[in-house]
């Protein structure tokens, strides 16, 4: 396993709209087991492959809500091939979100707080679900990035432009 560089605002790739997995191969499980690696070095709690430069329809996700008895969280990696949302709910929820492409940024974000999703497993097994809470956002903030689309994009003008200058005053600090 590897841990993969994480691609970063304003990189164009991060725009690509990603295309279906077609083979569930060797290269694919270990592409899924770099990605996990990656997450949950950077920390997250999830990441799709554009992220890591691969434009393929494909994403994980490992909320760690629960903790073992020492007080650490508890993996629980959820793997998303194809994923597609079949219904979301007309009730809103607002969440706090950041992502790894956009390093040390947050902000209040409104999505459907009820979808219905359908995926393949790593093992191919076809699943569908109806989904809500944290799992749900995150979901919908991954399958995002697999058409382009970052988190700051859902906000006004004005509030993405804020995050992007911060985000570009921290880069000059760091420099």
């Amino acid at each position: 396993m590897a841990i993969l560089p994480i691609i970063e605002t304003p990189d164009p790739r991060l725009r690509q709209i990603s295309t279906p997995v077609d083979t569930i191969d060797d290269g694919l499980q270990t592409l899924i087991d770099d990605m996990f690696e990656t997450m949950y070095d950077a920390p997250g709690i999830g990441l799709a492959a554009i992220q890591v430069g691969v434009a393929k329809r494909l994403l994980v996700i490992d909320l760690q809500e629960e903790e073992d008895a020492d007080g650490k969280p508890v993996k629980a990696p959820r793997v998303f091939i194809n994923p597609e949302i079949l219904e979301t709910s007309e009730d809103l929820q607002v969440y706090s979100e950041g992502c790894l492409s956009v390093p040390e940024q947050f902000a209040d974000v409104e999505r459907p707080a009820v979808i219905r999703a359908r995926w393949q497993e790593r093992d191919g097994t076809v699943r569908e679900e109806q989904l809500d809470g944290l799992l749900a956002i995150c979901l919908q903030h991954e399958m995002d990035h697999l058409n382009g689309v970052l988190f700051i994009d859902h906000l006004s003008r004005l509030k993405r432009e804020m995050v992007l200058k911060k985000l570009a005053k921290i880069r000059q600090h760091a420099a």
